[in-house]
């Protein structure tokens, strides 16, 4: 058995378990406490295929783990892992969809459809594994970019955390938070800087299977696919931020999305 086979067989596993769990425990959010570790494990598997002697797939291995290092603690410390711990986001689908309609949603695109993408994404390292070549200057010039965007992610988390925690003080204290959103910081250039970085990682993982086969392969439709989900992800849950907020649309209009860049001018009288 290839190592591809061996990762298909997780696949398969993987998704059984989170559905199942999901049936069982009636959360929804079991694909997200395993999305910063089963990536790791495909990429191990890959890496372990050459021996763990090849320096690409070592490199891609090494940036993988602490990318789902950076996540697990960041996803542990909000609660992620504990009872309860449901991605709020399907509760107001689940309010929107009849219950035979969420059901199919939960097996196809939450179990299914967000394995496969976890899957996809660290293809590039089966590309890796069966175009191995030197490892040369654009690999380095990659790996250290993909470390930046690992900085600016755990940054960005950070921020997020400070902010949360600065909230959840002022509703304690009974005072209304002021602002009552994340403006500042990397969140002054981009209303989700950790989206941005987080599909940004695994670009450099793409662009170093591209570098082993010295050619654009079809490993690089996982990276499409993730950032795709994140786009659409990133629409479903503005809508519900400006339903908390009004104040958010002219975050929107002077602020952009996902990409960082200098903020636009306020719309005057905001």
């Amino acid at each position: 058995m290839n190592a591809f086979q061996v990762c298909l067989w997780v696949f398969a596993g993987v998704c059984a378990v989170c559905w199942l769990l999901s049936v069982i425990t009636r959360e929804y959010s079991w694909v997200d406490r395993i999305w910063s570790l089963v990536p790791v494990a495909y990429v191990a598997i890959f890496a372990g295929a050459a021996g763990f002697a090849d320096p690409r797939l070592d490199v891609m291995f090494v940036l993988v783990a602490l990318w789902g290092a950076r996540l697990t603690f960041n996803f542990a410390r909000k609660g992620g892992y504990a009872r309860g711990g449901e991605d709020y986001r399907w509760a107001v689908l689940r309010a929107k969809m009849r219950p035979w309609q969420f059901q199919l949603f939960n097996l196809f695109f939450i179990t299914i459809y967000q394995n496969a993408i976890l899957l996809l994404i660290t293809l590039p390292a089966w590309t890796a594994l069966e175009n191995r070549s030197p490892f040369g200057a654009w690999d380095v010039v990659v790996a250290v970019i993909g470390l930046a965007f690992l900085a600016g992610e755990t940054v960005a988390d950070q921020q997020q955390w400070d902010f949360h925690q600065w909230k959840a003080r002022e509703q304690e204290a009974g005072r209304t938070p002021d602002p009552r959103f994340l403006q500042r910081g990397l969140f002054r250039f981009s209303r989700h800087p950790n989206f941005f970085f987080e599909q940004a990682q695994w670009w450099m993982v793409c662009f170093l299977g591209v570098a082993a086969a010295a050619a654009v392969t079809w490993t690089i439709a996982g990276a499409v696919l993730l950032t795709l989900l994140f786009v659409g992800s990133t629409v479903f849950t503005e809508s519900i931020t400006r339903g908390r907020y009004p104040e958010y649309a002219d975050y929107q209009r002077r602020t952009s999305p996902i990409v960082p860049w200098w903020p636009r001018r306020a719309a005057a009288g905001a």
